[in-house]
């Protein structure tokens, strides 16, 4: 592979006004295809298999037109102080409103008068309207919204209090000042890391441009592929931390080489076949991870996936040939300006201990009180994951400065909590099997409200509506699901927001240990190509098992117990979003790898040079700790733009990414793992021979590249090694 590579990096290298020029392009046509894509039409989600997603079925067979998952709204009404929505005045204004609703939109199904579908508070302080719509939240037109937004606002300047909630608003999260953020604190890390404008620019340049391609296909097949409003959120969080690292990678390997003394084209073949190999490596665990989340078997979270990975791809081609490419245009300006007057000094101090060394030697000196420190460090850090509680979030959890959580509090107050998160049972049978339904449901604990059956036309099928006496996310809420489901027979189907939360839940929890089962084995059976070891790969796994339960236990701690909440702009604790574990474990499982890639392959490399295992590791960490410490806080920065979001599933992704980064890089790779090896001694690069026979030879380190031949570094042919 290195052999592959080094041509490759030369060719870039030689034909650099090409391969720009084909990256551009490549750029131009993803744009104009974004620009003229048709607004998608629909955004579906779906858990097939469900009994959740089994009773939507039924709705939209047996009651046609009803807009079963369509979106809905609503409109709810609070009289001043003293007075009541019952009164005259008051009433007045609503019925004006359920007019304007009815005649505001042709994607309306129903819009309900709260005096007589009961929709006033008790204490007649609170009344709501409820719509309906055919279609979903993101294929409701502008005109649709607006008209909603209207009749609120004309009902607001009446002398009421009017808030709109429901999923009829839910709009595309604005992601252009989170990137931002992310993209200026990079390149703050990079200029202080290289000292060169010009290198700095380079990892942003590649990155943005890799970002701007994958998500610009992603905009233009949106509508085709039925791609959901957070898949192109993730594919450019992931596209651009990715993007940074791997050009960092090949940039600081490039410029290792020009300080050897070698000529540019050559060192650009050698950046590529050396540190692009790890490149490839560390991209292929991150497909996998990304690519493995279709075991879940949740097409949103498959379709999320696989164009994340497209982007990954999209950012491992970049950085082995558009950088080379870019590096000839560069000349020596991605050198410093002392480096720049004289290559050759650079040589000589590059043997000199610096922070990578100092570091690296003190871990050696004490191996088993630096693995002790780190392990009870993360354990504690990981003591709240066994707290999760799962869920999906809600309007509950949004800035109370929404309407949409001002209208869930006015709700709660003046109906109980459990009016934000309805129950819809669905009967497959007549009119007397509905009612015994209903009976049987009085029957159980846990409800506020239980409404009449509502029949089909045909007669064959029927709603019931039941109101929880708590909050959605709540565990009484959970238990009355299963308590109607374990009551009712198989033809008594109960869906609705909240059941669809509670299976989704157990989906992805009944998910998890085969996902990880063939995640880590995949990269497990990479890593071992990679290093022929196999004590590494498992040492590899287990680091970040620990790293990401921390990362769970911190996402707990902020998210669900509040602390420290305010800091990071959480107003509402409640549970931990449903995918955020199996999420957490596909994503930073590939990013992990990166790191143990790029920093155990230097290390590797000098310990089948013939340096000795403490050795092997001093030089791994003076080659590549300053760059795996810059690539580690480029992709925090990264990560952490997206805290300051009003979504509050990206927010949390942000931060739970973010924190994963920082414990798996800085206590996992960069301490707990050199200790590691240090233990290990010889034993860490151990392979039984069966397996080294049987092993292809990938040659990361790029031993065939050792032997010159007639041009300068190129690799003997007898040398060449697939």
């Amino acid at each position: 592979m290195a052999t592959f590579l080094y041509k490759l990096g030369r060719t870039a290298f030689r034909r650099r006004r090409l391969v720009a020029l084909l990256w551009v392009a490549l750029l131009a046509i993803a744009g104009v295809g974004a620009a003229t894509a048709p607004t998608p039409t629909s955004s579906s989600f779906s858990i097939p298999g469900t009994e959740a997603q089994r009773a939507f079925d039924l709705l939209e067979e047996r009651f046609p037109g009803a807009g079963a998952d369509g979106a809905t709204a609503r409109v709810v009404f609070k009289a001043p102080a003293g007075e009541k929505m019952t009164d005259p005045a008051h009433k007045a204004v609503v019925e004006e409103t359920v007019a304007a609703l009815k005649s505001g939109s042709d994607q309306i199904v129903q819009v309900t008068d709260p005096y007589t579908a009961h929709a006033v508070s008790q204490n007649g302080s609170t009344a709501y309207v409820s719509v309906s719509y055919k279609v979903n939240g993101m294929e409701l037109t502008d005109e649709t919204r607006d008209a909603l937004k209207d009749a609120g606002h004309d009902a607001q300047g009446k002398g009421l209090t009017v808030e709109i909630g429901g999923d009829a608003l839910q709009t595309m999260p604005e992601q252009g000042a989170s990137e931002a953020i992310g993209i200026v604190l990079a390149g703050f890390v990079l200029v202080i890391t290289f000292g060169s404008l010009v290198a700095a620019g380079l990892p942003l340049l590649t990155a943005v441009i890799g970002v701007g391609i994958g998500v610009s296909s992603i905009t233009a097949l949106a509508n085709v592929l039925d791609l959901g409003t957070t898949t192109s959120t993730l594919a450019s969080m992931i596209g651009l931390a990715v993007g940074i690292d791997y050009a960092l990678f090949i940039v600081s390997r490039y410029r290792a080489e020009l300080a050897d003394g070698r000529d540019r084209e050559d060192a650009a073949g050698r950046a590529v076949g050396t540190a692009g190999s790890a490149v490839v490596f560390a991209g292929l665990t991150v497909v996998i991870a990304l690519v493995g989340l279709a075991v879940v078997n949740i097409p949103m979270l498959t379709k999320m996936g696989f164009a994340a990975a497209g982007t990954v791809v999209i950012a491992v081609l970049i950085a082995l040939t558009l950088i080379p490419a870019l590096l000839g245009f560069a000349g020596n300006k991605v050198v410093g300006r002392k480096q720049r007057k004289g290559l050759a000094k650079a040589d000589a101090k590059s043997d000199k201990p610096n922070g990578g060394t100092r570091w690296a030697r003190f871990v050696i000196r004490r191996p088993l009180m630096v693995l002790i420190v780190g392990v009870l460090g993360l354990g504690a850090i990981a003591v709240p994951a066994a707290s999760l509680e799962m869920g999906l979030p809600d309007d509950g959890v949004k800035p109370t400065s929404t309407s949409e959580r001002r209208a869930y509090d006015a709700l709660s107050e003046g109906f109980g909590p459990g009016f934000n998160g309805p129950l819809l049972v669905v009967v497959d049978g007549d009119k007397a099997t509905a009612d015994r339904t209903v009976s049987t449901i009085k029957g159980l604990d846990g409800w506020a409200a239980v409404t009449p059956a509502t029949p089909n036309k045909a007669g064959d099928a029927a709603m019931i509506t039941v109101i929880p006496k708590d909050r959605p996310s709540s565990t009484a809420t959970e238990g009355l699901v299963h308590d109607i489901r374990d009551a009712t027979g198989d033809d008594v189907l109960v869906t609705g927001a909240t059941a669809m939360n509670i299976d989704f839940s157990q989906k992805m929890n009944d998910a998890l240990v085969p996902y990880l089962a063939l995640v880590v084995g995949l990269a497990f059976v990479l890593l071992t190509l990679v290093f022929r070891s196999v004590l590494v790969p498992l040492k590899a796994a287990l680091g970040f098992l620990l790293s990401v339960v921390a990362a769970l236990g911190a996402v707990v701690a902020v998210f669900q117990w509040g602390w420290l909440g305010s800091l990071f702009g959480v107003e509402q604790t409640g549970p931990i979003m449903s995918m955020m574990p199996i999420f957490m474990v596909g994503v930073v499982f590939g990013l992990a790898m990166d790191y143990e890639v790029f920093l155990v392959t230097r290390m590797r490399e000098a310990y089948v040079h013939g340096e000795r295992p403490g050795e092997a590791i001093v030089t791994g960490f003076r080659h590549s700790a300053r760059v795996v410490t810059a690539a580690a806080v480029i992709m925090i920065a990264v990560f952490s733009g997206f805290i300051g979001m009003d979504d509050q599933m990206v927010k949390m992704i942000g931060f739970g990414l973010a924190a994963a980064v920082l414990f798996d890089a800085f206590v996992v790779r960069m301490a707990i793992v050199p200790a590691v090896l240090a233990l290990l001694g010889h034993k860490a690069w151990w392979l039984p021979k069966w397996l080294d026979r049987i092993l292809p030879n990938v040659d990361v380190e790029g031993e065939s590249l050792a032997a010159p031949t007639g041009e300068p570094g190129a690799p003997k042919p007898d040398l060449v090694k697939v």
